[in-house]
């Protein structure tokens, strides 16, 4: 009996973000950012209620509080939301200036996705 051994080497694929513009960059991490529902859940919340304390997010979600610890910090570092400390608790609220950008933003990026610009949208080439 005859065995064949077989070796697969990987390929290692890395991002070259350097090709792409910043724009696309940007709007990747913002895109990144919100890619849970849990953060949708999270920002919606700040709308509603303007500012919120971490646990009156993690009383309002089916989420730990350490859960939504962390998903606050996605959206911080992605600059969505920014939080003040207040003695031993931090208080959430929506960055609406990061929003309005990320707002024009995607709005350009799907309508120029959309092929929205002449009669032709409805005539896909697929």
């Amino acid at each position: 009996m005859t065995y064949v051994c077989v070796i697969q080497q990987e390929h290692m694929t890395y991002a070259k973000l350097s090709e792409f513009t910043e724009a696309q960059q940007q709007l990747a991490r913002i895109a990144k950012a919100l890619s849970h529902p849990a953060r949708i859940a999270i920002i919606e919340l700040l709308a509603a209620k303007k500012t919120c304390i971490s646990g009156d997010i993690a009383a309002e979600l089916p989420l730990s509080r350490t859960t939504v610890s962390q998903h606050l910090q996605e959206l911080k570092a992605a600059g969505l939301i920014r939080g003040d400390i207040d003695g031993l608790t931090v208080c959430y609220c929506l960055d609406t200036a990061v929003l309005g950008r990320v707002q024009q933003q995607f709005s350009a990026f799907l309508e120029q996705a959309a092929c929205c610009n002449d009669d032709t949208a409805s005539n896909c080439a697929c």
